[in-house]
């Protein structure tokens, strides 16, 4: 598969910038990177290239997956370093010239690259090209990520699988803070069934292929833009 071919179905995957302070977090990322590689399924992420997000992205990149990284402009200096200076020189041809989503040049390790204004826009193309959410590790920008396709799901704008990666127990307090939710009436139990739960690689790819949209949603229209 190359990064021109788009797969029937693509994961979009939420996680750090960072490597976070345990190894088995970045090598659980590597490890699901390579395993959408190996489905011929494809990841659609923030387009970073450090941290987890590189990790992911390299995992499945270098295996023949496909993979398309989504960026705004004032992130690039934060999130993708990359060691190839013809690259580089490349990307800032791209970020001198964007008109707000524009391509750049393909990446052995990172794929495809777009450009984007803001981070409204990078969430937006994300969730257009993903057929599913995947959560991992990560910090304010993950969980605020997340949040926002679970409240999108509850809201019946979206019906797509959502996955939390609970790589060492990670989010078991955000999790917690779920339950609570629940049992103080703040979400009903119900909706509560949206985010579905995997403590292995092996596992994020069963909850996808057994997601069943839970009943007790809103049921809302909204036109399509």
């Amino acid at each position: 598969m190359t990064s021109e071919t788009i797969p029937k179905i693509t994961i979009c995957v939420f996680c750090g910038s960072s490597f976070g302070n345990q190894e088995s977090f970045s090598d659980q990322a590597t490890k699901l990177g390579e395993l959408l590689a190996s489905k011929q399924w494809g990841l659609v992420y923030g387009g970073g290239s450090t941290g987890l997000m590189g990790a992911v992205a390299r995992g499945c990149a270098t295996n023949n997956g496909y993979v398309h990284g989504i960026i705004p402009e004032a992130l690039i200096s934060r999130e993708r370093t990359v060691e190839n200076s013809n690259f580089n020189d490349k990307l800032k041809e791209s970020i001198d010239n964007h008109d707000g989503s524009t391509p750049i040049p393909d990446s052995k390790e990172y794929g495809k690259t777009t450009l984007v204004k803001d981070m409204h826009t990078r969430k937006k193309l994300m969730g257009q090209e993903a057929n599913a959410f995947v959560a991992l590790p990560g910090g304010y920008g993950t969980l605020e990520e997340l949040m926002e396709v679970v409240t999108w799901h509850q809201l019946n704008i979206h019906n797509k699988p959502i996955v939390i990666f609970n790589i060492n127990g990670f989010y078991d307090n955000f999790l917690k803070f779920i339950k609570d939710s629940i049992n103080s009436e703040f979400v009903s139990r119900k909706n509560g069934e949206i985010i579905k739960i995997a403590n292995s690689v092996e596992e994020v790819f069963e909850a996808i292929e057994n997601y069943k949209i839970p009943e007790g949603r809103f049921n809302l229209k909204w036109e399509q833009t």
